[in-house]
């Protein structure tokens, strides 16, 4: 399992590829390194509607597994394909974007630290 979180790019329509097969196709652009790059993620079957609900522009995380096929051709040449195959999408909640806004944020208390001695105190290390 892997994840990437980037900004939607782009989202095509969904395409019936056969009578029992469809996928849909969008675009994550990922600013993490110097350049920014452009990954094509693939959702199939009844996950072709998990981009819906997100506008080009969102801060999204992909949860995606990476696929890879051969295929032989007629003439005996074998090519190999990679797909990117998304199965969760999430919006990404930034300090922009409280999840939720009505309610006062909720304050966590530090910790009790405790320290623990064997009586020797010959010994500088805690445990």
């Amino acid at each position: 399992m892997f994840n990437i979180t980037g900004t939607l790019k782009a989202k095509y329509a969904e395409q019936q590829v056969s009578e029992r097969f469809r996928k849909r196709d969008f675009v994550l652009t990922d600013n993490s390194s110097q350049y920014p790059q452009y990954i094509t993620f693939q959702l199939v079957q009844d996950r072709c509607s998990l981009v819906e609900p997100f506008r080009e522009g969102d801060e999204i995380r992909v949860f995606f597994n990476l696929r890879g096929r051969e295929w032989k051709a007629p003439a005996g040449d074998v090519k190999y394909f990679n797909t990117i195959e998304a199965w969760k999408i999430e919006p990404v909640q930034t300090a922009a974007q409280p999840q939720n806004m009505g309610a006062p944020a909720a304050t966590t208390a530090a910790p009790d630290i405790t320290t623990f001695s064997s009586g020797d105190d010959s010994d500088d290390l805690p445990f």
